[in-house]
Protein backbone atom coordinates (compact mmCIF):
# COMPACT_ATOMS: atom_id res chain seq x y z
CA UNK A 1 0.00 0.00 0.00
CA UNK A 2 1.22 3.57 -1.18
CA UNK A 3 0.56 6.08 1.27
CA UNK A 4 1.08 9.72 0.18
CA UNK A 5 2.10 11.98 2.87
CA UNK A 6 1.59 15.78 2.04
CA UNK A 7 2.33 17.45 5.77
CA UNK A 8 5.03 16.48 7.72
CA UNK A 9 1.78 16.93 10.76
CA UNK A 10 0.31 14.01 9.30
CA UNK A 11 -0.24 11.64 12.49
CA UNK A 12 0.46 8.21 10.49
CA UNK A 13 4.40 8.96 10.09
CA UNK A 14 4.56 10.03 13.86
CA UNK A 15 7.07 7.02 14.45
CA UNK A 16 9.54 9.07 12.06
CA UNK A 17 9.28 12.66 13.83
CA UNK A 18 12.29 14.74 16.09
CA UNK A 19 14.77 11.82 14.80
CA UNK A 20 17.59 14.13 16.00
CA UNK A 21 16.00 14.11 19.47
CA UNK A 22 18.25 11.24 21.12
CA UNK A 23 16.73 11.85 24.85
CA UNK A 24 13.32 11.72 22.84
CA UNK A 25 13.87 8.99 20.51
CA UNK A 26 15.88 6.85 23.28
CA UNK A 27 12.87 6.65 25.39
CA UNK A 28 10.00 6.07 22.85
CA UNK A 29 11.83 3.61 20.63
CA UNK A 30 11.72 1.12 23.48
CA UNK A 31 8.74 2.04 25.20
CA UNK A 32 6.75 1.50 21.79
CA UNK A 33 8.63 -1.92 20.87
CA UNK A 34 10.08 0.09 17.55
CA UNK A 35 13.49 1.10 15.96
CA UNK A 36 14.54 3.20 13.30
CA UNK A 37 16.45 1.92 10.06
CA UNK A 38 18.44 4.58 7.45
CA UNK A 39 19.60 4.05 4.30
CA UNK A 40 18.70 1.52 1.59
CA UNK A 41 21.91 -0.85 2.96
CA UNK A 42 20.98 -0.60 6.44
CA UNK A 43 17.09 -1.72 5.35
CA UNK A 44 18.27 -4.60 3.25
CA UNK A 45 20.44 -6.33 6.35
CA UNK A 46 17.73 -5.58 8.45
CA UNK A 47 14.99 -7.38 6.66
CA UNK A 48 17.46 -10.25 5.73
CA UNK A 49 18.46 -10.83 9.38
CA UNK A 50 14.54 -11.67 9.79
CA UNK A 51 13.37 -8.39 11.31
CA UNK A 52 9.73 -7.49 10.64
CA UNK A 53 9.21 -4.02 8.76
CA UNK A 54 6.20 -1.87 10.37
CA UNK A 55 5.89 0.84 7.77
CA UNK A 56 8.99 2.55 5.02
CA UNK A 57 9.03 6.23 4.49
CA UNK A 58 10.82 7.75 1.50
CA UNK A 59 10.93 9.81 -1.87
CA UNK A 60 9.00 8.74 -4.88
CA UNK A 61 12.20 8.47 -6.43
CA UNK A 62 13.26 5.72 -4.13
CA UNK A 63 10.10 3.12 -4.87
CA UNK A 64 11.76 1.30 -7.71
CA UNK A 65 15.13 0.45 -5.97
CA UNK A 66 13.36 -0.92 -3.03
CA UNK A 67 10.24 -2.49 -4.68
CA UNK A 68 12.23 -5.62 -3.85
CA UNK A 69 13.16 -4.75 -0.45
CA UNK A 70 9.37 -3.89 0.05
CA UNK A 71 8.27 -7.36 -1.29
CA UNK A 72 9.99 -9.14 1.03
CA UNK A 73 9.26 -7.09 3.92
CA UNK A 74 5.58 -7.77 2.83
CA UNK A 75 6.46 -11.78 2.98
CA UNK A 76 7.45 -11.41 6.46
CA UNK A 77 4.90 -9.90 7.37
CA UNK A 78 2.41 -12.87 6.92
CA UNK A 79 1.00 -11.08 3.30
CA UNK A 80 -0.60 -8.40 5.38
CA UNK A 81 0.57 -4.96 3.94
CA UNK A 82 3.09 -3.17 4.87
CA UNK A 83 2.55 0.90 4.42
CA UNK A 84 4.97 2.47 2.56
CA UNK A 85 4.31 6.28 2.89
CA UNK A 86 5.95 8.73 0.20
CA UNK A 87 6.56 12.26 0.49
CA UNK A 88 8.04 15.02 -1.10
CA UNK A 89 11.75 15.88 -0.22
CA UNK A 90 10.66 19.41 1.56
CA UNK A 91 7.58 17.27 3.70
CA UNK A 92 10.60 14.73 4.53
CA UNK A 93 12.71 17.00 5.72
CA UNK A 94 10.02 18.94 7.51
CA UNK A 95 9.44 14.98 9.17
CA UNK A 96 12.90 13.89 9.70
CA UNK A 97 14.40 17.08 10.97
CA UNK A 98 17.30 16.35 8.14
CA UNK A 99 17.83 15.91 4.61
CA UNK A 100 17.02 12.56 3.99
CA UNK A 101 19.37 11.59 1.38
CA UNK A 102 20.35 7.78 2.00
CA UNK A 103 17.36 6.89 0.32
CA UNK A 104 14.55 5.31 2.62
CA UNK A 105 13.56 5.20 6.33
CA UNK A 106 11.82 2.47 8.24
CA UNK A 107 10.29 1.48 11.30
CA UNK A 108 10.85 -2.07 12.67
CA UNK A 109 9.35 -4.15 15.22
CA UNK A 110 11.94 -4.35 18.08
CA UNK A 111 12.90 -8.49 18.76
CA UNK A 112 12.48 -9.73 21.86
CA UNK A 113 16.00 -10.20 23.53
CA UNK A 114 17.25 -13.62 24.23
CA UNK A 115 19.24 -14.29 27.47
CA UNK A 116 22.99 -14.00 27.76
CA UNK A 117 22.92 -17.95 27.80
CA UNK A 118 20.75 -17.89 24.31
CA UNK A 119 23.43 -15.75 22.61
CA UNK A 120 26.73 -17.01 23.49
CA UNK A 121 25.46 -20.76 22.85
CA UNK A 122 23.98 -20.04 19.30
CA UNK A 123 26.73 -17.89 18.52
CA UNK A 124 28.95 -19.86 15.38
CA UNK A 125 26.38 -21.56 13.89
CA UNK A 126 25.28 -23.09 16.99
CA UNK A 127 28.95 -24.31 17.85
CA UNK A 128 28.94 -21.56 20.77
CA UNK A 129 30.96 -18.25 21.45
CA UNK A 130 34.31 -18.22 21.48
CA UNK A 131 35.34 -14.51 21.24
CA UNK A 132 32.67 -12.09 23.47
CA UNK A 133 32.84 -8.30 23.40
CA UNK A 134 31.04 -6.53 26.82
CA UNK A 135 30.08 -2.67 26.28
CA UNK A 136 29.97 -1.53 29.63
CA UNK A 137 28.00 1.83 29.97
CA UNK A 138 29.08 3.07 26.36
CA UNK A 139 26.93 6.27 26.39
CA UNK A 140 27.78 7.18 23.15
CA UNK A 141 25.92 6.08 20.20
CA UNK A 142 28.37 6.80 17.61
CA UNK A 143 31.35 5.02 20.13
CA UNK A 144 28.36 1.32 20.15
CA UNK A 145 27.73 1.34 16.12
CA UNK A 146 31.33 1.48 15.59
CA UNK A 147 32.44 -1.28 17.83
CA UNK A 148 29.81 -3.09 16.57
CA UNK A 149 30.75 -2.74 13.03
CA UNK A 150 34.12 -4.02 14.02
CA UNK A 151 33.34 -6.50 16.39
CA UNK A 152 31.02 -8.01 13.32
CA UNK A 153 34.71 -7.89 10.73
CA UNK A 154 37.17 -8.60 13.64
CA UNK A 155 36.21 -12.06 14.26
CA UNK A 156 33.70 -11.27 17.79
CA UNK A 157 31.13 -13.69 17.94
CA UNK A 158 28.63 -11.89 20.14
CA UNK A 159 28.31 -8.43 21.93
CA UNK A 160 26.78 -8.05 25.45
CA UNK A 161 25.80 -4.55 26.73
CA UNK A 162 25.52 -3.24 30.14
CA UNK A 163 22.69 -2.04 31.55
CA UNK A 164 23.12 1.38 31.18
CA UNK A 165 24.87 1.18 27.66
CA UNK A 166 23.81 3.39 24.71
CA UNK A 167 20.77 1.04 22.68
CA UNK A 168 22.87 -0.73 19.78
CA UNK A 169 19.22 -0.56 18.03
CA UNK A 170 19.05 3.62 18.21
CA UNK A 171 19.12 5.11 14.47
CA UNK A 172 22.56 6.12 14.87
CA UNK A 173 23.95 3.31 16.21
CA UNK A 174 22.31 1.36 13.53
CA UNK A 175 23.73 3.94 10.96
CA UNK A 176 26.97 3.88 12.36
CA UNK A 177 27.38 0.23 12.28
CA UNK A 178 26.16 -0.54 8.52
CA UNK A 179 23.63 -2.51 9.45
CA UNK A 180 26.14 -5.10 11.47
CA UNK A 181 23.94 -5.15 14.23
CA UNK A 182 21.36 -7.15 12.61
CA UNK A 183 24.37 -9.74 11.88
CA UNK A 184 25.97 -10.08 15.23
CA UNK A 185 23.91 -11.48 18.19
CA UNK A 186 23.77 -9.36 21.21
CA UNK A 187 21.48 -8.69 23.91
CA UNK A 188 22.13 -7.10 27.79
CA UNK A 189 23.93 -8.44 30.45
CA UNK A 190 22.82 -8.16 34.00
CA UNK A 191 23.33 -7.14 36.87
CA UNK A 192 26.73 -5.61 36.12
CA UNK A 193 29.59 -6.12 37.11
CA UNK A 194 27.50 -9.11 38.70
CA UNK A 195 27.32 -10.77 35.09
CA UNK A 196 31.14 -11.87 35.41
CA UNK A 197 30.72 -14.47 37.30
CA UNK A 198 28.11 -15.83 34.96
CA UNK A 199 30.59 -15.41 32.16
CA UNK A 200 32.99 -17.27 34.24
CA UNK A 201 30.86 -20.16 34.86
CA UNK A 202 30.27 -20.70 31.11
CA UNK A 203 33.59 -21.10 30.31
CA UNK A 204 35.22 -17.34 29.26
CA UNK A 205 37.94 -15.71 30.93
CA UNK A 206 37.19 -12.03 31.05
CA UNK A 207 39.61 -9.41 30.53
CA UNK A 208 39.31 -5.84 31.09
CA UNK A 209 40.80 -3.34 28.91
CA UNK A 210 42.11 -0.71 31.38
CA UNK A 211 45.41 0.67 32.91
CA UNK A 212 46.73 -0.42 35.96
CA UNK A 213 49.80 -1.47 37.37
CA UNK A 214 49.10 -5.11 37.15
CA UNK A 215 48.02 -5.22 33.52
CA UNK A 216 49.81 -7.70 30.70
CA UNK A 217 50.23 -6.23 27.19
CA UNK A 218 47.95 -7.34 24.69
CA UNK A 219 50.74 -8.71 23.17
CA UNK A 220 51.01 -10.99 25.82
CA UNK A 221 47.18 -11.80 25.92
CA UNK A 222 47.55 -12.76 22.12
CA UNK A 223 50.28 -15.44 22.75
CA UNK A 224 48.60 -17.60 24.66
CA UNK A 225 44.68 -16.72 24.20
CA UNK A 226 42.50 -18.56 26.59
CA UNK A 227 39.58 -20.85 24.55
CA UNK A 228 36.84 -18.54 25.71
CA UNK A 229 37.56 -15.18 25.81
CA UNK A 230 35.00 -12.09 26.75
CA UNK A 231 36.95 -8.41 26.12
CA UNK A 232 35.20 -5.41 28.53
CA UNK A 233 35.16 -2.15 27.08
CA UNK A 234 34.66 0.93 29.42
CA UNK A 235 32.82 3.94 28.93
CA UNK A 236 34.32 7.13 27.45
CA UNK A 237 36.03 9.13 30.17
CA UNK A 238 36.33 7.26 32.83
CA UNK A 239 36.46 3.69 31.20
CA UNK A 240 36.19 1.19 33.78
CA UNK A 241 34.67 0.69 37.51
CA UNK A 242 36.87 -0.05 39.91
CA UNK A 243 34.54 -3.06 40.66
CA UNK A 244 34.87 -4.33 36.94
CA UNK A 245 38.60 -4.29 36.92
CA UNK A 246 38.80 -6.29 40.18
CA UNK A 247 36.25 -8.79 39.28
CA UNK A 248 37.75 -9.69 35.75
CA UNK A 249 40.35 -12.53 35.63
CA UNK A 250 42.96 -10.23 33.97
CA UNK A 251 43.68 -6.60 33.12
CA UNK A 252 44.79 -6.00 29.76
CA UNK A 253 46.42 -3.03 28.28
CA UNK A 254 47.12 -1.91 24.40
CA UNK A 255 51.24 -0.82 24.02
CA UNK A 256 51.08 2.58 22.99
CA UNK A 257 53.81 5.27 21.37
CA UNK A 258 54.46 8.96 21.88
CA UNK A 259 53.06 9.33 25.21
CA UNK A 260 49.24 8.40 24.13
CA UNK A 261 47.80 6.50 27.23
CA UNK A 262 44.61 5.18 25.41
CA UNK A 263 42.46 5.49 22.47
CA UNK A 264 38.25 5.92 21.39
CA UNK A 265 37.08 2.99 23.24
CA UNK A 266 36.05 2.02 19.44
CA UNK A 267 39.34 2.23 18.45
CA UNK A 268 40.78 0.21 21.11
CA UNK A 269 38.08 -2.24 20.14
CA UNK A 270 39.22 -2.79 16.64
CA UNK A 271 42.93 -3.25 18.29
CA UNK A 272 42.05 -5.97 20.56
CA UNK A 273 39.74 -7.73 18.49
CA UNK A 274 42.25 -8.06 15.93
CA UNK A 275 44.89 -9.30 17.81
CA UNK A 276 42.80 -11.76 20.11
CA UNK A 277 40.80 -13.00 16.62
CA UNK A 278 40.66 -16.82 16.35
CA UNK A 279 43.07 -18.05 14.05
Amino acid sequence: MIVRIESADDPRVAEYTNLTDVALRARVEPENGIFLAESQNVIRRAVAAGHRVRSFLMAPRWLDSMADVISQARAFSGGSDVPVYVAPQEVLQGITVFNLHRGALATMHRPPLRTVEEVLAGARSGAGARRVVVLDDIVDHTNVGAAMRSAAALGVDAVLVTPRCADPLYRRSVRVSMGTVFQLPWTRIEPWPGGISLLRSLGFTVAALALSEDSVSLDELATDLPERLALVLGTEGDGLSRRTVEGADLVVRIPMDHGVDSLNVAAAGAVAFWATRVR
